[in-house]
């Protein structure tokens, strides 16, 4: 009975496993462009604001419970998801742009450099 519906599965003998389905996954995040990545990013940081502020609303604790679940779920999907787009480069050219915004705006126009952004 399951084998004649194996064919119909994505994850069967044959197919593709579990490893090789994340790392395709993986693989095409990784193609994606770096302003795409910061995007992705920077939406973690209201789903992990609204994880926590719904804690206010007047409704029942297992619903609190749920909401939760869901809101902080999607943030560190979203903060993972932005990761590895961005991979290890967009990474570095993101604390560069901090450091150099954190040094204050002294440097003359000779110092500045642009190339982390595109």
């Amino acid at each position: 009975m399951f084998k004649d519906n194996a064919k119909y599965s994505y994850f069967c003998e044959g197919g593709l496993s579990m490893k090789g389905f994340f790392l395709k996954i993986k693989n095409w995040l990784q193609k994606l462009s770096f302003r795409t990545g910061l995007i992705v990013l920077l939406l973690c940081i209201p789903f992990y604001i609204l994880s926590f502020a719904q804690m206010a609303l007047p409704i029942s604790a297992g619903a609190k419970g749920v909401l939760w679940v869901v809101l902080f779920g999607l943030a560190k999907t979203f903060q993972w998801g932005g990761i590895t787009i961005l991979g290890v480069e967009g990474v570095k050219r993101v604390k560069a742009y901090f450091r150099k915004k954190g040094k204050g705006t002294e440097s003359s126009e000779a110092e500045k450099d642009t190339s982390y952004i595109e």
